[in-house]
């Protein structure tokens, strides 16, 4: 049984008759008489009663009929889906995000982003960047912002965009006595260190012990939080000192003094990144709306940190 069956179908019924069928649908007379009989044949039953060049549909011709209008009324709207589809117009796209990270653009970004698509679902996963890399080797997200690095194989597998890179500050409570505006890590080396888990960030996590140990000493760590904004709030509370990206600038920070680092060499890259084998208009909308907010977001920041730091 083909589509095209139940479309002659229906425009027989609808006109009463072979003649004006062919008409209206441009197909012969003989084409469609033969492409019924043979969808009777195939239903096992007769759904025309036939008198001359009239015909009428039978009890179970009539039953037919509204069960084919609604089949032919699903098609359509298969096709106008596909087509809507591959126009980008709707769909559904997985995100994954580290929340503390995308905090200061990522609102923007999707609001900006439904308005080009409203038809398009979005799914949000927050998610660090090692549940990220899992994701993605599971084909569980479309399209990531995260942290490299990645493993090898999956940087083979990955486009990989550049939207910010990051540089570390200091965060101090409000009243300690540091009264600079630029810190050495090594006047650090007898304060409690507040760190944010290796695993949500294992990039900036190493870095900071790395450059620790390259100024003489291992830091005192006296917190690990799993959470970027439990780091601030300890800060807060005189538990301690932490060196987190400027993306923390975004989060609340009352009682919290922001320093810049001396020297200030490394960077916290933060990427979109999306599979080289996906081929989506949707996605690909995304990205350009990433990559073309990526000067935006890198101004803000800067305005964000001399702001902090001033």
């Amino acid at each position: 049984m083909e589509l095209r069956h139940l479309r002659y179908f229906v425009a027989v019924a609808e006109h009463k008759g072979f003649h004006e069928a062919s008409r209206v649908l441009h197909v012969s007379q003989p084409a469609i008489s033969k492409s019924l009989t043979q969808l009777e044949q195939e239903l096992g039953t007769k759904l025309f009663a036939r008198a001359g060049r009239t015909v009428r549909l039978t009890p179970q011709g009539e039953i037919f009929y509204q069960e084919t209008l609604r089949t032919l009324e699903q098609s359509e709207r298969a096709i106008e889906s596909a087509q809507r589809a591959a126009r980008g117009e709707i769909g559904m796209l997985t995100l994954g995000f580290c929340s503390a990270a995308t905090n200061g653009f990522l609102p923007s970004v999707l609001k900006q982003y439904k308005e080009l698509i409203p038809g398009v679902k979005l799914v949000f996963r927050e998610m660090t960047p090692p549940q990220q890399e899992v994701a993605f080797a599971q084909n569980e997200i479309d399209v990531g912002i995260t942290r490299p690095p990645f493993t090898k194989k999956l940087s083979q597998d990955l486009n990989i965009r550049t939207i910010i890179r990051e540089p570390l500050l200091v965060a101090l409570p409000e009243k300690h006595p540091y009264g600079g505006k630029r810190m050495k890590l090594e006047d650090l080396s007898e304060e409690r260190f507040i760190l944010y888990y290796r695993n949500g960030a294992p990039c900036i996590f190493d870095a900071i012990l790395g450059m620790c140990r390259e100024r003489g000493f291992t830091p005192k760590v006296e917190y690990e939080s799993d959470i970027m904004q439990t780091a601030l709030t300890l800060v807060a509370a005189g538990q301690g000192v932490a060196v987190l990206p400027i993306c923390s600038l975004n989060l609340r920070s009352e009682g919290v003094r922001f320093l810049r680092l001396r020297p200030d060499n490394y960077r916290a890259d933060l990427v979109v990144a999306w599979p080289k084998i996906t081929q989506s208009t949707i996605l690909d909308t995304f990205v350009e709306l990433i990559e073309k907010e990526r000067r935006e977001i890198g101004n803000q920041a800067q305005r964000n940190l001399e702001a902090a730091c001033s």
